[in-house]
């Protein structure tokens, strides 16, 4: 832990951060349904309720805490520096957006970079994921059994969703590629469209393992606190530790997420930027 870190009083900033999130449940699952405010280009979009969430949220993070902000809608403080929390009010947007359960709000604590403090609000599935660093997971209040750790080939795995025509960073032919090798060697593939689920999901069990190709720091921070809280293990697609300048997510148990890093150099090799 670094010498910021223990400056920090962990738990007493989960349970605040808890009671934040738990205060807009209420209209979260409201909301749910609510179209498209903001189009930010092909089918990622946000909903009123992500603007208004976020706005509220912010507000009441930054002065009961006295720690600065960044959101996916309105970004703020740069997560690179001191201690700052990254927030996705609505992860899964478009699962919102048509009424499907599996999403919720990612709330990640970074200090200087690193994940923190994680919580996962899934409220419309009625469960709660919180961990710090140096705490055990958290789920609905309840310290979370130990990861149950299992070869790759009896791995539940869940994948980010893409286009295999889409080009950028990791470009969707080569997505499929490994989406190919992955489906002959675990036990079976899940795609929710939702990171945050993904990510708490294996930080509890359901899931061994998840790959996701999304950068942002409000997407991933939350799930990486988790799933080492959890005993598991959170790194980039390379095997480097993440952090908040990581260009994407793998996750798992320490078998599984072994398993995912010799698949992805079996498919992919060196897949830089």
């Amino acid at each position: 832990m670094s010498a910021t870190e223990s400056s920090l009083d962990l738990p007493r900033l989960l349970d605040t951060a808890g009671s934040v999130l738990d205060a807009v449940v209420e209209p979260f699952v409201e909301g749910l349904g609510a179209p498209s405010a903001v189009h930010k280009g092909g089918t990622d979009f946000a909903t009123q309720v992500d603007l208004d969430l976020e706005r509220r949220i912010s507000a009441e993070l930054a002065d009961r805490t006295q720690i600065p902000v960044h959101g996916e809608e309105f970004g703020g403080a740069d997560p690179i520096e001191g201690p700052v929390w990254v927030l996705d009010p609505i992860d899964g947007t478009f699962n919102y957006s048509a009424g499907m359960p599996l999403t919720g709000i990612l709330l990640g604590l970074v200090v200087d970079g690193e994940a923190t403090l994680g919580l996962t609000w899934l409220p419309l599935l009625n469960r709660k994921y919180a961990a710090h660093a140096g705490g055990p997971l958290m789920v609905n209040g309840v310290v979370a059994e130990p990861l149950p750790d299992m070869p790759l080939e009896e791995a539940a795995i869940a994948f980010g969703p893409f286009n295999a025509a889409g080009r950028g960073r990791y470009a969707g032919d080569r997505r499929a590629d490994l989406l190919r090798a992955l489906s002959s060697r675990v036990a079976r593939i899940r795609m929710t469209g939702s990171t945050g689920v993904d990510m708490a999901f294996t930080a509890s069990g359901v899931f061994s393992g998840a790959v996701a190709f999304g950068r942002h720091p409000w997407d991933n921070a939350a799930g990486a606190a988790l799933v080492r809280a959890a005993g598991g293990v959170a790194s980039d697609i390379a095997g480097e530790r993440w952090t908040v300048a990581s260009p994407s997510l793998v996750a798992g148990t320490p078998t599984v997420h072994a398993g995912l890093m010799e698949v992805i150099e079996e498919t992919v090799g060196e897949w830089s930027e």
